[in-house]
Formats: structure tokens, sequence, C-alpha cells
């Protein structure tokens, strides 16, 4: 409000709509009197002292009839507006959760109807529907629908694509409970503003069609309406058109003026912002068996898109109960689409092919869609690396944690929220109960992690992909986290998949380490090797790139010269070839991962 009351066109905005409204409440109390006295020797007069508009062919005052009028006016805009947003959001937030097909349908229906002028659609309407201001309210509605639909639609893709979404979907949460808590929530403030501006064309567009004589009907009238008895004189006295005409455009120009500096006053504000060894599983082994030990067992998993872009090729991954793995590489290699393959994430068009995809025993892809969501819901927790993506920043935080003993162990309301709040002190959030009843943004950023941490702990997983939930945060909390992540595992017997571009916090936490590079599993070792036995020259060059006490600062800090190629660049032989020092004829083939020593796999010519 401060915003908007600073700049004029605020401030005339909000002057004029608030004179429309105490005119629409005062207006028929004090005037309606005089706008219904029949005056038989004041027929069709112009203005003049006694009558500033003129009269009516009744002799009822004009200026009268306009005042009284304003209440019906801004009454049926309002509701025109209301049907128009309703239809028009519904419609426009439909495709973020039907399925594609359906999707599309709805989405070529609102591309058609946008490209649809809206006072012809209107007139059609109110046609069909009958004249009179019911007609015209339904044609004035129809007409704001597909504008409703297109900016709902835009904005919903958006959150449609947000990874508290993505989970809701995973976690089984029906459609309309998806559409009204997680999408709507997020796209309000800007359909709002938008509602602000509608009012306004509502406004003239059902002057338009009681000026067109397929609005109000008398005895009733409205501005438009008013306008309509005028025009006939308005050569002859002009004054009689004027009145009606000026409140039209006031009112028109107060809800755009207001709605605009609505939008600006908006977009200047926001919300306030290592234990003890785990047993390890022997990681891309040939092709065989199940490994019956494996929470996680992932052979040769590919994700692609069109185009050729293949951002993960032939990944192989296991990991043993209370075993952390870290998965380590530069921005880009693939291991956040490696997360989201295991967790059924890969947003359209990207396609998973997998040897096998096992977890807690189960191939995922011999499951039904029912079974593996189940599976998914209760076995797997993922803390992302960004925790206001995770978190649905409508709903407060015990809600999205209750959220799932709700769906998936049946608990009561009460029950969950209690288990919110016990998991919440768990991962170490003072006051635990206060911070349930608060929305992601009254967090700080180490508290929203730590909240993601107990979403994944609300029941029992059996595994933990924590994508670079660290990133973001300062050494301080980011060892609080690591410690938190560490402690979950060895009180849970999870197998963990940590994964990271900071190979110093991968050595510190995991008890493997697996690297990748454009795609590809390079190397995997365990961490006690990590600084003394890794053979890749990759890996040796991510080691050498770590600056340490001992490091002359005299001297440009170590780096890996050129880049790592694009995923629909990567040719056939060896990615790492073009910034490899050892690099020779033989690497113009891809080298296969093999064994290099206990529990070590390099895929390197050169290895040494």
């Amino acid at each position: 409000m401060r915003h908007l009351l600073r700049t004029p066109a605020g401030l005339a905005g909000a002057s004029l709509v608030a004179l429309m409204v105490v005119l629409a409440v005062a207006g028929p109390p004090i005037w309606g009197a005089a706008a219904e006295r029949i005056d038989p020797a004041a027929l069709l007069q112009g203005s003049s002292a006694a009558h500033s508009l003129g009269t009516d062919s009744l002799g009822r005052d004009l200026l009268a009839r306009v005042l009284v009028a304003g209440r019906l006016s801004l009454a049926l805009a309002a509701l025109a507006t209301l049907i128009g947003a309703a239809a028009g959001i519904v419609l426009g937030a439909l495709p973020s959760v039907l399925p594609r097909r359906a999707a599309r349908l709805v989405t070529g229906t609102v591309n058609a109807l946008v490209a649809f002028p809206g006072l012809l659609l209107a007139m059609f309407t109110a046609v069909v529907v009958g004249l009179g201001a019911r007609g015209a309210v339904l044609g004035v509605g129809a007409a704001i629908a597909p504008g409703f639909a297109r900016l709902t639609q835009t904005l919903a893709a958006s959150v449609a694509r947000a990874d508290y979404v993505a989970a809701a979907r995973m976690l089984g949460v029906p459609r309309r409970r998806v559409l009204t808590a997680h999408v709507l929530p997020n796209v309000a403030e800007p359909l709002i503003l938008h509602l602000t501006q509608a009012l306004g064309g509502a406004l003239l567009g059902l002057a338009g069609m009681s000026f067109l004589g397929l609005g109000v009907q008398p005895p009733s009238f409205d501005w438009g309406r008013l306008l309509f008895d005028g025009f006939a004189r308005i050569y002859a006295t002009p004054a009689v058109a004027v009145g009606p005409a000026v409140a039209v455009a006031l009112a028109g120009v107060g809800f755009n003026l207001l709605g605009d500096a609505l939008a600006r006053a908006a977009s200047r504000t926001g919300p306030p912002a290592r234990g003890p060894a785990a047993p390890v599983a022997s990681e891309n082994r040939s092709p065989g068996e199940p490994d019956a030990r494996a929470v996680l067992e992932v052979r040769d998993l590919t994700v692609t898109f069109p185009g050729g872009v293949t951002p993960v090729r032939g990944l192989s991954l296991t990991v043993a109960p209370g075993e952390i793995v870290g998965l380590v590489g530069e921005s880009g290699s693939g291991k956040s689409l490696t997360a989201a393959a295991i967790g059924g994430l890969v947003p359209y068009p990207g396609t998973v092919r997998a040897a096998r995809l096992r977890l807690c025993g189960a191939d995922l892809g011999e499951l039904t869609a029912e079974r593996r969501r189940r599976l998914l819901g209760t076995s797997l927790a993922m803390v992302f690396q960004d925790p206001m993506a995770s978190l649905n920043p409508a709903l407060r935080i015990g809600g999205q944690l209750a959220e799932v003993a709700v769906v998936h162990q049946g608990a009561s309301r009460a029950e969950a929220a209690a288990r919110a709040v016990d998991r919440l002190g768990h991962v170490h959030v003072p006051e635990p109960d206060r911070r349930a009843r608060q929305h992601p943004h009254e967090l700080s950023g180490g508290m929203r992690q730590r909240a993601v941490i107990a979403m994944g702990l609300m029941g029992t997983p059996r595994l933990i992909i924590a994508d670079e939930p660290t990133t973001a945060l300062d050494v301080t909390v980011q060892r609080q986290i690591l410690h938190l992540l560490r402690r979950a595992t060895e009180e849970t017997g999870a197998a963990t998949l940590f994964i990271s571009h900071d190979i110093a916090v991968v050595g510190e936490l995991c008890h493997r380490v697996v690297v990748m590079y454009a795609g590809r599993v390079v190397e995997d070792l365990p961490v006690e090797g990590l600084a003394t036995a890794a053979a890749h020259p990759y890996t040796r060059a991510l080691i050498a790139s770590l600056p340490d006490m001992d490091t002359d600062t005299s001297q440009p800090l170590a780096s890996i010269p050129g880049r790592q190629p694009p995923p629909g660049e990567v040719g056939s032989g060896c990615a790492f070839a073009p910034r490899c020092p050892l690099a020779g004829e033989q690497c113009a083939e891809a080298p296969p991962l093999l064994p290099y020593g206990t529990d070590h796999h390099v895929a390197c010519w050169k290895a040494t």
C-alpha cells in the first residue's frame, strides 16, 4: 500500500475506485427516490439549474440516475469478472495436472478461445443465453475467461515443474489436491492483480453490451443503458450522454490504473527473504544375478532427450545398507539427472532406460505404477540443493511434512502433525512446534534444509539421495547438515547417495566415491584412497585443484584446461581426452570401466 500511494497513477486509481465504491453504496439510498420520480412537466429537458444533466422521456433526473446506476454497473462487472476468472483459472490450471494428451487438448482450447475476438464471444454468448443482465454478465465473463486461462496456464506451467509438485505426484496426491494446494496458491498473486484490471474491462464490456441493447433492459438501468437512452439526443442536448459516459470512463480508468499500480508495487516486494565404515558393496561389476545386499542397484542407466542429447550414459551403481556413496563431477556431468532417474523425476520429454534398476530388492521397471509410487514414496527420501524448490511456499512446514504420513502411513492428521514436530526436533530445528506452523520463507536456509531432511525421515527411508544439499549454505551450517546426514544414515541403516561437485566434502562424509564425467562413470574407489590411489587423470586433476595449507599462494590456482563437452556433443571416444595430458590414439575408443585393485574400478586406457 505504501508503494501504491507513492505513485501518481496508483493514487489516482485508488481514489477513483474508492469514489465509485462509495457512490455504489451510498447512491441508491440518497438519490434513489429522485432517480425514479416521474415529472410530466420536465420531459426531455436539457441541462438546467434544476437538472444538471437534463431529464429523460419521463422527466426523471439523469444525474440522480447516473449516481444510482453505479451500484448495478459495478455489481454486474464484479460478477462477470468472478465468473470469467473462475472459469479461466480452472481451464488454465488443468494442463498442469492432467495427463499429456488431455493437457494438450485443453491447451488447444485455450489457444482457440484467446484467438476469438472477445466482443464477438460476449455477444454470441448473450444472444444464446438471452437478452438482459444475465446474458450480458455471462457473455462478458466468457470473453474474460480466455485471458485468465492463458495467464494461469503460463504461471502454472512454471510451478508444475517445481520439485514439491513432482514430489506430491510421486506421493500419489490426488490431482484436485495438487491443483488446489500446490499450484493455484503459488500463482494467486498475479491472478489477483489481473483480477483488478479485468474489473475495468468487464465494466466497459457490460456498458458496451447495454449500449448495443444486449445488456440491462428497462425498467432496470446501468450506465450503458443510460448512454443508450441518451444517444439519440446527443446532438440536441449532449449533456444527457455526458454523465454515463464520464462515469464509465472514470471507473474503467480507475480500475486499470489501480491494477497497474498494484502490479508494480508487488514487483518491488517479496517474501522476507565421519563415522565407522559401513559394509561396502562392490560397484560396476559385470551384469549377472542381482546383488541381494544392495539397497540400490543400477545397471547401464541411460537418460536421453530428443535430438540425440544423452546426459547419462550406461551408468552402473550399487549402494549397500549403511553406506554413503559420493557421486562427484563438474556441473553438467549428469549427477542430478542420475538422481532424478532413480526417483522417477526425469522431466518430459526425457527417456530413462536401464538394464536393471532395483530399489530394496524390487525392480522398478517391473512394478505397476501404483506399487512403484508406493515404494518410492516410503523407501526413498530425496534432499535437494534448493529447499525452496522442494517446499511449497504457500503451505506451512508442518503440513507439508505431515502429508507423507497421511498419504503413505494412514496416520490421522493429528498423529501426522505430532510426528512432523518430532521429526523437526530430531534434526535440531529449534522450537519445532512453532517452526511447524511457519511458512518456508520464515526459516533460514539451514533450517529449511533441515526441514527437507526431516520430511525424508517422516517414514523409514531405505535410500537417501542428497543432491548437493550444502551448496548454498555457509561452512558452519554445511557441517551441521553433513552431520545430520551421517547421523540419519547411522540411525536408520539407510543407504545414502550424496551428490556434490565438492570433492573435499565428499572425502569427509562418504565411504566410497564415484566420479562422473560427461555422463559416464570414470572411476569408483574407496574414499581412503581418494588422495593417494586415484588412477584416472580426471580424478587426479579434481584433487589437485583443491587448495590446502601447503598450496603456494604466489602461484595461480591449479585448474583443468578446456571444458566438459555438452551432452549432445560427446563422441564415441574418451570424453576427457581433449583435456587429458596422457591422451593417445587408443583414447579414440571409449574405455570400459574395469577392476583396478580391491573395490576399485577405472575407465581409462592410461590408468597407472
